[in-house]
């Protein structure tokens, strides 16, 4: 297996208000606000590269100032963008949420412009700069739910990264059932909290070990399930692994479950299996919600 990565999916601008109250609907409190590069995808790969592991994106982004910065600042992170999909009538896309003490309060995920965008994005993989249909790509790719279902069941058909070890999350529990379709794939790794891994079951888990149980029985090659700071597990063909996460205070908590993702992946590719790769993973994720490593 080749060990080029590529991430797919979003790459957007997050603007985040962020409070240590504890909030409810309606609350008007003060706070700090930021914008930060992200999206499913450039999380992922910020994360990979950190971790030593070189990744190109395939996203979209459009062609204006917000575009031209986070591509900039993708370049400056290690980050390939040469094969990103630049749109002349699509603006770039952005991600809102309000954090409180008590968890994320509400998002919204503006991606629409890279669901309109749509097999464009997917281009390198088929003009052979990544692959073609005779030669599909063989390496890593991270896969988001961000994608429009079409594409998504398209992919999960198609040849495209038939050959590849696919690693898939569903962005948030609103899209967690695009990615149905993409249990019919080989080599799918699913990344997914509990309540996702419900909504994909059509069914409430009792815990993670349960649900990483029944999506590989869905069809999944490996599920892996988080459940905030309660035991995660990680399910494949020899069973069932639980680990722990580690306690931290929680300052954020959005782009847990990339950074959790992201460095599964870069253990894997160390040579780590098991459960010290799920360790490896678990102890990223905390680093991440506890403000340690960087945004």
């Amino acid at each position: 297996m080749s060990m080029r990565v590529i991430s797919i999916g979003s790459v957007l601008w997050d603007v985040i208000g962020r409070t240590p109250r504890t909030m409810g609907a309606g609350q008007d409190v003060a706070g700090r606000i930021s914008r930060d590069p992200g999206g499913v995808a450039l999380n992922v790969a910020l994360g990979l590269t950190r971790f030593g592991v070189a990744t190109d994106l395939l996203s979209a982004v459009g062609r204006d100032a917000d575009g031209d910065a986070i591509l900039a600042l993708a370049r400056s992170r290690g980050i390939g963008t040469d094969m990103v999909y630049v749109s002349d009538d699509l603006p770039t896309d952005r991600y809102m949420a309000i954090e409180g003490g008590n968890g994320l309060i509400a998002a919204i995920a503006d991606a629409h412009s890279l669901e309109n965008a749509g097999d464009k994005i997917l281009e390198p993989l088929r003009d052979g700069r990544l692959g073609s249909g005779e030669t599909p790509f063989d390496g890593v790719a991270a896969l988001d739910g961000n994608l429009s279902e079409d594409l998504l069941a398209a992919i999960a058909t198609g040849p495209w990264l038939s050959a590849a070890d696919l690693r898939v999350a569903p962005a948030s529990p609103g899209k967690a059932v695009r990615l149905l379709p993409l249990l019919r794939h080989p080599r799918a790794v699913f990344y997914v909290n509990l309540e996702e891994a419900g909504l994909l079951l059509g069914a409430k888990p009792l815990d993670a070990g349960a649900a990483a149980r029944a999506l590989v029985d869905r069809g999944a090659f490996r599920a892996l399930v988080t459940n905030g700071g309660m035991t995660c597990a990680m399910a494949g063909a020899d069973g069932v692994i639980e680990a722990a996460p580690p306690r931290v205070a929680v300052t954020r908590v959005t782009g847990a479950g990339d950074s959790f993702m992201a460095a599964h992946i870069a253990a894997e590719l160390r040579g780590e299996r098991g459960e010290r790769a799920l360790r490896s993973a678990l102890v990223a994720a905390a680093a991440h919600v506890s403000g340690e490593s960087p945004s």
